[in-house]
């Protein structure tokens, strides 16, 4: 499965991002709000200047406490990103997620912000595209 058809069975709620400039404590409601894992950073919505996780936050908190949450999220960001192609695969992106060590990935295209794929839509489309593989297999052993 493409990431093209991961982002076409998303829900078109769009990415949800901030700005560098946004506080911790935004980004945080944000995530909490959306039920996300993490957010864009981007100064105008299209092209990627950072992403911040949850672990992002968590890991500075433990290290500062709670005076890191007026911050602005570009010095919690993660700036030098890992991105990916609508003509990545789900197996393609999982392998980058794992090697990195990262379960969000942003979808670039020409230059600009296409969508956000988690690691749960990569492992959907996984297991999407290998059970249409099991029913052509079974398909051709019966016969059909």
């Amino acid at each position: 499965m493409l990431v093209s058809q991961m982002l076409k069975s998303k829900a078109d709620t769009g990415v949800i991002s901030v700005t560098p400039s946004s506080t911790v404590t935004e980004a945080a409601t944000l995530l909490s709000k959306h039920r996300i894992g993490a957010v864009v950073v981007s100064q105008d919505g299209e092209t990627l200047d950072g992403i911040l996780s949850e672990r992002d936050i968590v890991r500075e908190l433990g290290k500062r406490g709670s005076g890191c949450l007026n911050d602005p999220v570009s010095d919690l960001m993660t700036a030098k990103l890992v991105t990916c192609s609508p003509s990545n695969t789900a197996l393609e992106v999982l392998e980058m997620m794992t090697d990195g060590r990262f379960r969000h990935l942003p979808v670039m295209s020409d230059g600009k912000m296409v969508g956000l794929i988690s690691i749960g839509d990569a492992v959907k489309g996984r297991l999407a595209q290998l059970s249409m593989e099991k029913e052509s297999l079974e398909g051709m052993i019966m016969g059909h």
